[in-house]
């Protein structure tokens, strides 16, 4: 198992981050095997009630996890619990920046992103939907080791579900489906469960958009024009994965034993199954990147911050998943090395 220690990202300081940060690391610090060091202004975390310490090598990280949270120090301004203002923007982004660094330079074995608010940095010219493309970006330049994504995938109650639109309005998703967008997903998200998640022969399934998969073009024939074909070309290229399926029998537990993956057509079709199976527990990962990276499947929370009420469930999966992906691709690269 890799000793390489875990990055937390400091997320919004004005969000619950700083408090699940603490909670987590209380619930983690007797288990060193998924240690991590937080990028952030150590006051951030000790106004959360953490015993900080500040690093400035990640090597001595394990040794001081099981009496205090190791920090890897940024400057920031105070923050008020529940007030998101753009003035923590740069130290928000400087976090992820760092992160990232860290981890492609062999120092930090994944990254783990506590939630921004985007409204909150776009006020200060970020130009990013948000963290999944940031992290394509800021990785741009380096090969993963399988199809480049950055393809989003959330996990939780024993389900996996990658999207093939995300944020978008459901009539501008139906409308920018295409075949290129779902080969490019299930290439990412089969290369993803090999090397990410050890899976050597992956199955995936695809939900269709339409209600009853179409009905034969009854109801819509995406499934017919887009869905379908791409499936076909999938399979040509070796890739275990079916035709369009009805969403609507596609997650009870019989159906969820024949794959390894589900490929949404939309947001709320991948999200609604999993936080209905695990609300609080639910993992958002990205996928197709040369680092590792996870985070709850929650956001900022700013209504409950500063309270001591914010379940840390989330995070602590995130951490756990994010360790174990790490092992596994570690396991798969060098394992490709071998002659």
């Amino acid at each position: 198992m890799s000793l390489k220690p875990l990055l937390l990202t400091l997320g919004d300081p004005a969000g619950i981050g700083p408090e699940i940060t603490v909670k987590a690391w209380a619930a983690l610090k007797d288990q060193t095997q998924y240690s991590f060091a937080v990028i952030a202004p150590p006051e951030a975390i000790s106004k959360a009630g953490g015993n900080v310490q500040p690093v400035t090598d990640l090597a001595h990280v394990k040794n001081l996890f099981s009496h205090s949270i190791p920090i890897l120090p940024i400057s920031g301004n105070a923050a008020k619990p529940g007030h998101p203002s753009s003035e923590h923007a740069s130290t928000i982004t400087h976090s992820i920046e760092l992160a990232v660094t860290k981890v492609l330079e062999g120092a930090g074995a994944a990254i783990v992103t506590n939630p921004i608010a985007k409204e909150v940095l776009y006020d200060s010219g970020f130009n990013f939907p948000g963290h999944t493309e940031y992290l394509g970006h800021l990785t741009a330049h380096i090969d993963p080791p399988y199809a480049r994504g950055p393809v989003m995938m959330l996990a939780g109650g024993g389900l996996r579900v990658g999207l093939a639109t995300v944020h978008l309005p459901l009539k501008e998703a139906a409308a920018q489906l295409s075949k290129d967008t779902i080969l490019k997903n299930a290439r990412v998200m089969n290369g993803a469960l090999r090397c990410d998640f050890g899976i050597k022969a992956p199955r995936l399934s695809l939900a269709g958009l339409n209600p009853h998969a179409g009905e034969g073009g009854a109801l819509g024939r995406e499934e017919i024009e887009i869905i379908n074909p791409a499936a076909k070309i999938l399979r040509d290229e070796g890739i275990t994965i079916t035709d369009a399926q009805s969403a609507d029998t596609l997650f009870h537990t019989e159906a969820r034993a024949g794959y390894d993956a589900v490929l949404a057509m939309y947001h709320d079709q991948g999200l609604i199954p999993v936080k209905t199976l695990d609300f609080h527990g639910g993992v958002n990962i990205t996928l197709g990147l040369p680092i590792v990276r996870t985070s709850p499947d929650h956001g900022t929370a700013f209504n409950i911050a500063g309270q001591n009420i914010a379940r840390p469930d989330s995070l602590i999966a995130a951490i756990k998943l994010a360790r174990e992906i790490a092992d596994n691709r570690a396991a798969f690269i060098g394992n490709s090395h071998v002659t």
